[in-house]
């Protein structure tokens, strides 16, 4: 671990003029601040093991290519209508080879020209489908709030299309809700035209908006709403991780820093305060409570940089918060996991959509069992054929030795 100080309390009142940090109602000066914490990277069996998560990267391309066949009026596709789209819909190989790995899920048959092989949904993965459009309906206000909140915690409340659509699969959105607003969206959403030609979808700041940290904070009888109070984090230490005195010490400073609300303004604060620090860790909070799995592959997070004012280094809060966020480096990518969000379940709601992808797993799974029957099967069919060839050539053999014995 590494950890040094910099900045007197002097300094940092210094600074605080130059950037206009006074003009927050929330600032108080700290002892000290820091550079940069290294903090030792500890495995936790319990985060790694979560299937939900770890399976999503499998379950992403296997649900884009059933929207592929319910889209189609007659509820079946030839391989041809989506083996060049495979990048677009994240399968990491062959169409064809990625479909025949998922026999629960996608019934393969010859179709009716040219012996192309077709695909439609089995019966327990088109019920899923209907349960899951079901929730979509029902759900349709949650939803569309899950996506307001993470606009309104933007630098200038608007976003372009490609970061939602690109935060689609995390906000539990279907693929198709931006192509109908007037279904998905109300009035409140504006369509704007953004800087380098992009489209965007903006937001006009309303109504207080209060974050998970703020609401539990509320239900506990300690946050009353003023901007000059503080929230401590819920910290959930993983097993064998141990801190330093000196980091410890600052952790407990940092934890009395007033909190900012991810959807305050934030535009004179001196982006390398610990208040800042305190925002970002609140923003990386709120948004991973809003997601599905309350996880996101790090990298996709970093795209939000811009729009929502996070620091170039923001990977480092991850780092220097291990009570809160879990790093997982399964499937080949790191995946960051909020420790609240399964530490303690009553804190953050359970996000609707997350029932349905878990039956789209448990799904997902009977595949391995009908595949490894098939391979028996298929051992017990050639050992049998091989049997019957065998006892045939014997036979053969003798009836030719009697022959010449004749």
């Amino acid at each position: 671990m590494l950890f040094n100080f910099k900045k007197s309390a002097a300094e940092t009142l210094k600074l605080s003029f130059i950037y206009k940090i006074h003009s927050l109602p929330s600032l108080h000066i700290l002892r000290y601040s820091y550079v940069n914490v290294y903090m030792k990277w500890k495995k936790d069996s319990y985060y790694d093991s979560i299937e939900h998560i770890h399976q999503s990267i499998q379950l992403k391309p296997v649900i884009a290519l059933k929207n592929c066949i319910v889209q189609d009026p007659n509820g079946c596709i030839p391989i041809s209508a989506v083996s060049k789209r495979g990048l677009q819909l994240d399968v990491p190989m062959k169409v064809a080879r990625f479909m025949r790995q998922y026999p629960s899920i996608f019934e393969e048959f010859t179709g009716p020209k040219f012996n192309l092989p077709w695909f439609r949904l089995t019966s327990e993965a088109a019920e899923i489908d209907r349960d899951e459009k079901r929730v979509y309906e029902e759900c349709r206000e949650d939803l569309r709030c899950r996506l307001r909140k993470m606009i309104l915690m933007t630098r200038e409340n608007v976003l372009p299309f490609k970061i939602i659509q690109g935060m689609q699969w995390y906000l539990g959105l279907p693929n198709d809700f931006l192509q109908h607003p007037e279904q998905n969206l109300d009035e409140s959403f504006k369509f704007v035209e953004m800087e380098d030609g992009l489209k965007g979808l903006a937001l006009e700041s309303g109504e207080k908006i209060y974050s998970v940290m703020e609401k539990n904070a509320m239900k506990r009888g300690l946050y009353f709403g003023s901007a000059m109070e503080g929230i401590e984090f819920p910290f959930f230490p993983s097993k064998g991780l141990r801190l330093r005195r000196k980091i410890e010490n600052w952790l407990g400073e940092f934890q009395k820093i007033s909190y900012i609300s991810p959807y305050d303004d934030f535009s004179n604060m001196d982006p390398h305060s610990d208040i800042a620090e305190k925002r970002l860790v609140g923003v990386l909070h709120e948004l991973l409570s809003l997601f599905v799995e309350h996880s996101a592959e790090r990298k996709k997070l970093f795209c939000l940089k811009k729009h929502f004012g996070l620091p170039q280094k923001m990977h480092r809060a991850f780092e220097r918060h291990p009570h809160m966020f879990y790093l997982s480096f399964r499937n080949k990518t790191c995946t960051v996991i909020l420790k609240e969000a399964y530490s303690n379940k009553s804190a953050i709601e359970e996000h609707p959509l997350l029932r349905v992808r878990k039956k789209y797993i448990k799904l997902m799974k009977k595949s391995e069992v009908i595949l490894r029957n098939r391979r028996v099967n298929n051992r017990f069919s050639s050992c049998c054929a091989k049997q019957y060839l065998d006892s045939k050539d014997r036979n053969e053999m003798a009836g030719c030795s009697l022959d010449e014995n004749l």
